[in-house]
C-alpha cells in the first residue's frame, strides 16, 4: 500500500517542477524575443517589415506575460482548493442534494467545472479584450462573448451532464474492471463528437458557406484527384466575426468530413497558395496522423485509467489530500486535478512528434502542390498572425506542435519550387 505523505510529497515535488519550469521557460522565451526586436531575422526581410516583426515580438511577449500570470493564479487556486478543505465543504453541500453517489459525482464534478470556469473568465476576457485588441485582432463584441459562453454553458450541460452519469455509472456498477469500459465508451464518444461536431456543434457559433469560387474549386478537385481524396464540398467559415486570424482545418469523417477554411485566410492568400495550405491538410490525412494521433491518445488514457483504477480504491489516496470521503467520485476528480503535473514532462515528445507529422505533411504539400506556394503562404500567415519568428529554441523544442518558422521554410527550400 502507497503511503499518503508518498503520494502527497511526489505530487508537491511534480507540481514545483511542472510550474517552475513552465515560468523559465516563459522567461527565456521572453528575453530572446526582446534581444532580437530590433532585427528581422535575414532569411524574412524580403517578405516581413520591422514594423511587422516588432508587432509580432510585442504580442508574443504580451500573451507569454499573461501565460506566467495565469499560471501563479492557477498554481494558487489549485493548492487552495486541495489544502483548505474547500472540496470538503464543496463535497457535503452535494451531498444534501440526492443521494445518490452517482448524481452526487454528476453535481460534484460539474460544480467543480462551473466554478472553475467561473475563475479562468478574467484570463478569456483580459486576452481577448486588452491583448487580442491592443493588437488588432480581436473582432468580438461583448454581446457575442456572452452569447458564445452562454452557447458553451448549455453545450456542457447537455452533453457533458449525460457523459458524466453514464461514466459514474460505469464505475459504479461495473466492478474493478470498470475503468476498461470507461475507456470503451470514451472512445465510442470521441467518435460520435468527431462526426456530429461538424455538422451539429460548430454550425451553433460560426456560419459555414460551400465555397462558390469555380476557378478555386476546380484547382480543390485537381489537387483532390491527384491525392486520391474525395470531398464533395469546401466550406468558408466567417472566422472574420472573432478575430482576424487565419487559418484552415480538416475535420469530421464519413459523410461529415469537411475542409473548412477561415475566411480571413481566403482573403490574404493567393488560389495557389490556398491550395498549397490544403495540400497540407491532406497531408496530414493521407499520412494518418489523424488516426495515428487519436491511437496514440487512447492508449495514453487507457494508461490514466488503469492507474485512476488503481488508486480508487486506496484510502491512503484520498488521506493524502486530507480529504473525509473514499467516494470514487472524488478519486476521479482528484486525478483530474493531479495528474497533469505527472504527465507534464513529455511534454516534448508529444511536441515533438507533432511537429514531425508537420514536416511530413510540408513534404506532401511539396510533392503534390508546390513548395514555393506554401512558402508565400506561410510567410503571409506568420505575418497576419503575428507570430514570433525568433522563438526561444528551448522553448520551441518543448511546446511548439509546428516547426518554428526558420526550421519549416528551410525545409520546403530544399524541395523544388
Amino acid at each position: 500500500m502507497i503511503s499518503p505523505n508518498l503520494i502527497y510529497y511526489s505530487f508537491i515535488l511534480f507540481f514545483t517542477i511542472t510550474i517552475i519550469i513552465k515560468v523559465i521557460l516563459l522567461i527565456l522565451n521572453i528575453k530572446n524575443i526582446k534581444r532580437n526586436y530590433s532585427d528581422v531575422p535575414n532569411e524574412f526581410q524580403s517578405i516581413i517589415s520591422l514594423d511587422d516583426h516588432q508587432k509580432a515580438q510585442n504580442y508574443t511577449v504580451a500573451k507569454n506575460k499573461l501565460s506566467i500570470t495565469s499560471i501563479i493564479i492557477e498554481s494558487i487556486v489549485l493548492i487552495v482548493w486541495l489544502e483548505t478543505g474547500l472540496l470538503n465543504q464543496l463535497l457535503s453541500i452535494i451531498a444534501q442534494v440526492s443521494s445518490s453517489p452517482v448524481m452526487q459525482g454528476v453535481c460534484f464534478i460539474f460544480a467543480f467545472m462551473l466554478i472553475s470556469s467561473i475563475f479562468s473568465l478574467p484570463e478569456s476576457l483580459y486576452s481577448t479584450f486588452v491583448i487580442e485588441e491592443k493588437f488588432g485582432f480581436n473582432k468580438m463584441t461583448p454581446a457575442l462573448f456572452l452569447k458564445d459562453m452562454l452557447k458553451q454553458f448549455l453545450l456542457a450541460a447537455i452533453i457533458g451532464l449525460p457523459f458524466l452519469f453514464i461514466t459514474l455509472k460505469i464505475l459504479y456498477g461495473l466492478g474493478s474492471l470498470w475503468w476498461l469500459y470507461t475507456w470503451a465508451f470514451i472512445i465510442v464518444f470521441q467518435f460520435i463528437m468527431i462526426w456530429a461536431y461538424p455538422k451539429f456543434i460548430a454550425p451553433l457559433f460560426n456560419k459555414f458557406t460551400k465555397m462558390e469560387d469555380e476557378e478555386l474549386i476546380q484547382n480543390i478537385n485537381s489537387l483532390s484527384d491527384r491525392c486520391d481524396v474525395n470531398f464533395k464540398d469546401y466550406y468558408i467559415m466567417n472566422a472574420s466575426i472573432r478575430s482576424s486570424h487565419g487559418n484552415a482545418y480538416f475535420t469530421g469523417f464519413g459523410k461529415n468530413k469537411r475542409i473548412v477554411f477561415f475566411d480571413t485566410l481566403l482573403k490574404s492568400l493567393e488560389q495557389n497558395e490556398v491550395v498549397s495550405v490544403l495540400a497540407h491538410e491532406l497531408g496530414h490525412l493521407k499520412r494518418k496522423h489523424i488516426l495515428k494521433s487519436i491511437i496514440l491518445s487512447s492508449l495514453f488514457m487507457l494508461a490514466g485509467l488503469f492507474v485512476l483504477g488503481q488508486l480508487y480504491i486506496m484510502p491512503s489516496f484520498f488521506q493524502a489530500f486530507n480529504f473525509q470521503s473514499n467516494e470514487p467520485y472524488l478519486a476521479m476528480l482528484l486525478f483530474m486535478l493531479i495528474s497533469p503535473f505527472y504527465t507534464f514532462l513529455l511534454t516534448p515528445f508529444f511536441s515533438w512528434l507533432s511537429r514531425r507529422n508537420e514536416f511530413e505533411a510540408d513534404e506532401f504539400a511539396a510533392t503534390f502542390a508546390s513548395a514555393k506556394a506554401l512558402i508565400t503562404a506561410l510567410l503571409k500567415m506568420y505575418k497576419d498572425n503575428s507570430s514570433t519568428l525568433t522563438p526561444h529554441p528551448v522553448y520551441s523544442k518543448f511546446y511548439f506542435s509546428h516547426p518554428p518558422a526558420k526550421e519549416r521554410i528551410e525545409f520546403l527550400n530544399s524541395f523544388p519550387s
